[in-house]
């Protein structure tokens, strides 16, 4: 099974920063690294007069886009949580979340003071470390919001060695 790390915290908070920060030093290392972000409030990687949304509005239940280099899957598929969408990407050498914060993987929470300086998982038994600005007396390891080598490090002795 593909390991699986997930970055939450509040809206708004550098998950997605933090992650476009790793994403460069964690493949240094060769690996293959999916993401699988939640949207929570929907999303459209279709344009309407293309092709595959042409397809899709009449009818299909998916539709793969497919070029030489790259794929895009629209399928209807009653959300079942992420293992359902892990089935896709088992090709892979680690998978980064963001969201999923209900979901029982790995965590790690990114927290800024500007976002109230509180954690999510607190009580959380997956909270595997945190990324913050704060000062934070936790039980796990915590990595400033610029300490991306350090964290690459963790994520790859943790998960890929």
């Amino acid at each position: 099974m593909v390991p699986i790390v997930s970055f939450v915290g509040k809206s708004n908070s550098g998950k997605t920063t933090v992650i476009e920060k790793l994403l460069p030093v964690l493949k240094a290392g060769g690996y293959r690294i999916a993401v699988i972000k939640h949207a929570a409030h929907g999303f459209e990687i279709d344009r309407r007069g293309k092709d595959s949304f042409r397809h899709k509005t009449a009818g299909a239940d998916a539709v793969l886009v497919a070029s030489p280099t790259r794929m895009a899957l629209v399928k209807d598929d009653p959300y079942a949580g992420l293992a359902r969408l892990l089935s896709y990407l088992s090709d892979m050498d680690l998978i980064i979340t963001e969201g999923f914060k209900s979901e029982n993987y790995p965590k790690i929470e990114v927290l800024r003071a500007e976002r109230g300086g509180r954690l999510l998982c607190t009580d959380n038994k997956d909270l595997i470390a945190v990324v913050t600005d704060l000062p934070f007396p936790v039980n796990v390891p915590v990595f400033g919001l610029e300490e991306i080598e350090p964290l690459a490090e963790f994520i790859a002795a943790r998960f890929l060695r």
